[in-house]
């Protein structure tokens, strides 16, 4: 659990005086996450999601919680943030931006199968296309230049080997990057953990913390790379092809993919994989203090980043 900026019941009963709530009736830090501090609120008037956001410039917080409100209104399962009295989405709380968003019914799924990869795949789709309609745009924060600062910056802490092959995958990763894929604005960490279930439908897509404007297919290769692997061989990073046709295939059927964006799956899934092996890495060695903190293991997408270098996966046969 992370909470690096706590909260009192004096200090939400004074922020709670901006919204039309009613009084509240439980409040407590969310077991989970990384990168802000959140906390479950209930009020007289419904269940919330607080979250005090700890690395996010003010400035940018426009375009992730209107794009929240964008999908929401699209029809796709994201929490709508609740404005205040005065229509902001959000305010400075124990000096941090901080904002409400509507808490959504169901729970992640710990091994999902085929069939919730496929309600995965359509999800992320219908996301997708309601984003194209979006207006805001920004930089992805966690794109190339921050991979080669991350690199520089774990660099000592690594073995030559693991560094060997950092280094190897920014120079393969550099030949793609004028490419041009469909962009909009991605989730950008559609991991198991930030979908919510009730049966096999999905009732929830979640923590919109590091969504950007980038290519849209490498938002499916993120998702791919979490939701696909094989179930009961976890310590290679091999995909299950099974899984992989059942989400891309679901996808596909809703946004077709171009043919660039088939012609660069297997680089798409190592930039994935090399992405997430540097944030977990500088996260690791590079931690922040809070009063509650957790880091997830890097192991995992070394293992998933030697896979996919060690036999590139071709685009799905749909």
């Amino acid at each position: 659990m992370s909470v690096y900026t706590t909260v009192t019941a004096e200090d939400l009963a004074a922020w709670l005086t901006r919204y039309a709530l009613g009084a509240v009736q439980a409040f407590e830090p969310i077991e989970a996450g990384i990168e802000n501090t959140n906390y479950f609120l209930t009020t007289d008037r419904g269940r919330y999601i607080l979250t005090l956001y700890e690395r996010l410039p003010a400035e940018e917080l426009p375009f992730y919680l209107n794009l929240m409100a964008h999908l929401a209104r699209a029809g796709v399962k994201a929490p709508a943030p609740e404005p205040d009295r005065t229509g902001a989405f959000w305010s400075f709380l124990n000096g941090k931006p901080a904002g409400l968003v509507a808490r959504l019914d169901g729970a992640p799924v710990g091994r999902p199968d085929a069939a919730h990869c496929a309600a995965v795949g359509q999800a992320l789709a219908e996301l997708h296309l309601a984003a194209k309609q979006y207006r805001g745009r920004l930089n992805n924060r966690r794109g190339p230049g921050w991979w080669r600062q991350a690199a520089r910056a774990v660099r000592p802490q690594l073995s030559p080997e693991q560094n060997a092959l950092i280094g190897a995958e920014l120079k393969y990763q550099a030949a793609f990057a004028k490419r041009k894929l469909p962009r909009a604005a991605i989730h950008g960490d559609l991991f198991c953990d930030n979908v919510l279930f009730v049966g096999n439908r999905v009732s929830g897509i979640i923590d919109f913390g590091f969504a950007a404007t980038d290519a849209l297919a490498y938002d499916l290769a993120i998702t791919v790379n979490d939701w696909c692997l094989q179930p009961d061989d976890t310590l290679s990073g091999r995909l299950d092809p099974e899984r992989v046709r059942a989400l891309v295939s679901a996808y596909n059927e809703t946004r077709p993919l171009e043919f660039e964006e088939r012609a660069l799956w297997g680089p798409l899934l190592r930039a994935a994989a090399l992405r997430f092996w540097l944030s977990r890495l500088y996260d690791l060695h590079i931690p922040r203090p809070g009063e509650l903190t957790h880091a997830h293991d890097p192991v995992s997408f070394e293992r998933i980043l030697k896979s996919r270098v060690a036999a590139e996966p071709r685009f799905p046969d749909l």
